[in-house]
């Protein structure tokens, strides 16, 4: 078993989606990426159904193979966003705002359609962005570490603290 980058679990973490499944390989220490349609026409044996495919594509096709035939030893789906609950992670944010007239205002904003981008232009008004972005890495970080461990995943951690 490698170890995984910390940074590439976050950016799994950042970038998952509806269209892609993200897997961690634990026998390369690498994560990888696979679009759901691909993943489905290799698991129903239709592979003939994605055409001649494009050579960019041909590794993607390689692991969509490998991750069919595991045994379910070698891939650990990787984190998710859902299971991250960044509104989550916008509420406990707000109860460390020390100044209450800026944690009313955060709250005001995170109520209703378009909480996220309300919430980010709040808190760049308050001059809270830089905070609240350490805040959501550390989150992160921490997410990844306690998902790492449930999963029994070695990690590295290879990022850098925000200046």
């Amino acid at each position: 078993m490698k170890p995984v980058k910390l940074s590439d679990l976050i950016l799994a973490l950042e970038s998952d989606s509806e269209e892609e499944i993200t897997m961690v390989d634990l026998q390369t220490g690498r994560v990888e990426t696979v679009d759901r349609s691909v993943l489905s026409a290799i698991e129903s044996g239709d592979e003939a159904s994605l055409g001649d495919p494009p050579e960019w594509q041909v590794p993607e096709l390689k692991i969509a193979r490998a991750i069919t035939e595991d045994p379910g030893g070698r891939f650990v789906h990787a984190p998710n966003k859902f299971d991250f609950h960044e509104y989550r992670q916008m509420e406990r944010f707000i109860g460390t705002v020390e100044d209450r007239a800026a944690a009313e205002q955060l709250w005001r904003a995170i109520k209703g359609n378009g909480a996220f981008r309300y919430f980010k232009d709040t808190a760049r008004r308050l001059d809270l962005l830089k905070q609240w972005h350490q805040y959501r890495d550390d989150a992160m970080k921490e997410y990844v570490r306690d998902w790492a461990e449930a999963n029994h995943v070695q990690i590295v951690d290879d990022t850098k603290p925000i200046s």
